[in-house]
């Protein structure tokens, strides 16, 4: 019991002194940085800068002057985003002296090349009036559908694709169900009766039986 009480008690004093020595090297490690961010050509103090620490969700922007300060640890990655200009990255040192580190960053422009603009004179009345004219009107989703349902889309789609597995299986089903519905007799002739022959007419002026090509 008495052993067990000596090492609470030497881990009672050894934790403070662990939790001392952890801080300061914490404390050691980080960095206030601070400092201006300007053009590189014209030394104008670029405001609005981003200042983000490289892999950490945090960072900072320039004020009107250009000037910026941030909490960093050493070995930090810090990263310059403008829009204009390209991006800078600065390594904070590891072997820095101190907890403050300053810098003059520089930005250098960021050339953009955009597609050639081909400008003309205004048109006249007459060129407008045949340009108005000519030109191809899209099909909106109405004329579309109203296209895709003619009954003569319909016809064409009908006879150019297959029969899928449902109407395959309908069809078969409808001649088996006919099939042994006249088992044992005779199946009706349709030659008198004038309705058939009315369909048939039907069927012939529209093209059902010409030859597909």
């Amino acid at each position: 019991m008495k052993i067990f009480f000596r090492y609470i008690l030497l881990g009672g004093l050894l934790i403070p002194v662990g939790a001392k020595a952890q801080f300061e090297t914490l404390k050691d490690t980080v960095v206030q940085l601070y400092g201006v961010v300007m053009t590189a050509d014209s030394l104008q103090a670029l405001p609005a800068v981003s200042v983000v620490v490289k892999g950490q969700n945090r960072g900072t922007i320039t004020n009107n002057q250009g000037v910026f300060s941030i909490v960093v640890l050493k070995g930090d990655a810090i990263e310059f985003t403008s829009v204009g200009f390209k991006p800078k990255t600065v390594i904070v040192p590891k072997d820095i002296a101190g907890n403050q580190y300053s810098v003059l960053q520089l930005m250098v422009t960021d050339t953009v090349f955009l597609a050639a603009t081909i400008i003309k004179s205004r048109p006249t009345r007459e060129q407008f009036e045949r340009d108005f004219l000519n030109t191809q009107v899209p099909d909106d989703d109405l004329e579309t559908a109203r296209k895709n349902t003619d009954e003569n889309s319909r016809r064409l789609l009908m006879e150019s694709l297959p029969r899928d597995g449902r109407e395959s299986a309908n069809l078969y089903l409808k001649n088996s169900t006919a099939k042994y519905y006249y088992a044992g007799g005779l199946p009706p002739q349709n030659i008198f009766n004038p309705f058939a022959w009315a369909e048939f007419i039907k069927a012939w002026k529209r093209g059902d039986y010409k030859k597909k090509k």
